[in-house]
């Protein structure tokens, strides 16, 4: 009876937790990942797993902090100091024209080859854009929740079933033929690669205003096993599907002796072609779907963060959610985002992969600090101490924290002194 009951009030708090996942299961899955796979077969194993591993701790610290305490990160960065808040502010003006323009340009590229339309990449990712903020315009969380959770079923039956497929049709690299990581060429893609796997540390401001959005929907006050279920659904889900898709790079491209474009219509073609000619005709549209469907549902959860956080911001710099200009609204800031990241587009051109490295390299390079206000946060007089982590989860978060900061030095010292 008891079982019932708690399944029962799951289903209110399941969502924010897929809705990360389709955040996540962009970029770094399909382009990075795939892009791991391509060029290093299976040993870049190691870093999917561990990044996904070490990052663990700090965006799980998201929805503990928005279920324990009823508010978002960004007002317990509040809380914790003005030098916190300015950080995480910094860090996301910095980093979200960049990774907005970079999941959207992926998939325009995308876009042509589901469509077979010729149209700019520029006009797609402005056609693309526009049907996001319409559906957010229109539903906001609501409409977002009910759309992901049927991209996601989308996006993961076809997958698994490329991969299927691939383990079949594929060819299956040993170790000794991939080549060295450890050069300056292979830290600087190991740090975009990590960058993003499986989803920034600044998402974890994004998953705790998602699970106030659905509690706010369901009328429905999740608990914190409630929301760290979803949570774990979520992020152990997206981090499975990266390693598919490093398989999928792995025993589809590597070793293919094509060079990868940079430019995304080309990369999308290149991508679309190889698996077609590996797996056969017949797993064409299996591929499309999927790829596009991986980038869709990134691009809009993407263009519905930014917003939520810059209104979260504004209303815990302002404390207090009234007074503020229609431009500062979510709507508003719907349209400003998303503009500056067409401009952001329109003056880089096509040359994706290198938004893409530079967004990837900036998230990580930022990862350490956002870690340390993460877990400064949850370990401070501001947060219940029933709901703080338990003993193996804060070594975790040290041995995080090591590992991040470890692995940014590295990047400097590859990329400066060697």
């Amino acid at each position: 009876m008891k079982s019932e009951k708690a399944g029962s009030t799951f289903k209110y708090a399941f969502g924010p937790g897929l809705i990360l996942a389709a955040a996540a299961i962009g970029v770094s899955h399909l382009v990075q990942s795939t892009r791991a796979g391509a060029d290093f077969g299976f040993t870049l194993v190691w870093a999917v797993i561990l990044a996904s591993l070490m990052k663990y701790p700090f965006l799980e610290y998201g929805p503990r902090y928005a279920s324990a305490t009823g508010e978002s990160l960004i007002a317990g960065y509040k809380k914790l100091g003005s030098w916190a808040l300015w950080i995480y502010i910094i860090f996301t003006i910095g980093t979200m024209f960049a990774i907005q323009a970079a999941v959207t340009i992926v998939t325009a590229s995308l876009a042509v080859e589901l469509t077979g339309l010729e149209i700019p990449l520029l006009i797609w990712s402005i056609i693309i854009l526009t049907i996001c903020i319409a559906v957010l315009f229109r539903g906001q969380y609501s409409a977002l929740d009910s759309l992901i959770k049927i991209v996601m079923v989308v996006l993961t039956l076809s997958t698994i079933a490329a991969f299927i497929v691939a383990l079949f049709n594929g060819h299956s690299p040993s170790l000794s033929e991939a080549p060295t990581v450890w050069n300056v060429a292979g830290i600087t893609f190991l740090i975009a690669l990590m960058g993003w796997m499986p989803i920034p540390i600044d998402a974890a401001a994004w998953h705790s205003l998602w699970t106030l959005e659905r509690e706010k929907q369901t009328h429905h006050k999740s608990s914190l096993k409630e929301s760290l279920l979803d949570f774990n659904i979520g992020y152990i889900g997206s981090a499975i599907l990266a390693l598919i898709f490093l398989g999928l790079g792995a025993m589809v491209m590597f070793g293919s002796g094509i060079s990868f474009s940079s430019a995304g219509a080309a990369f999308a073609q290149q991508l679309i072609d190889l698996y077609t000619q590996t797996l056969g005709d017949w797993a064409h549209w299996i591929i499309i779907i999927c790829a596009f469907t991986t980038m869709f549902s990134t691009t809009l959860t993407v263009t519905d963060s930014y917003p939520r956080v810059c209104r979260e911001i504004i209303t815990v710099m302002k404390e207090n959610s009234s007074g503020t200009y229609p431009l500062f609204s979510y709507k508003g800031m719907l349209i400003v985002i998303s503009s500056i990241s067409i401009l952001v587009l329109y003056l880089t051109g096509s040359q994706f992969t290198y938004i893409i490295d530079l967004a990837t390299s900036l998230s990580f390079l930022t990862a350490p600090v956002l870690a340390f206000i993460n877990y400064r946060l949850i370990m401070s007089k501001f947060f219940p101490e029933q709901y703080r982590p338990k003993l193996w989860l804060r070594l975790l978060s040290w041995f995080g924290m090591i590992f991040l900061s470890a692995f940014a030095l590295l990047f400097f010292y590859w990329r400066f002194f060697v």
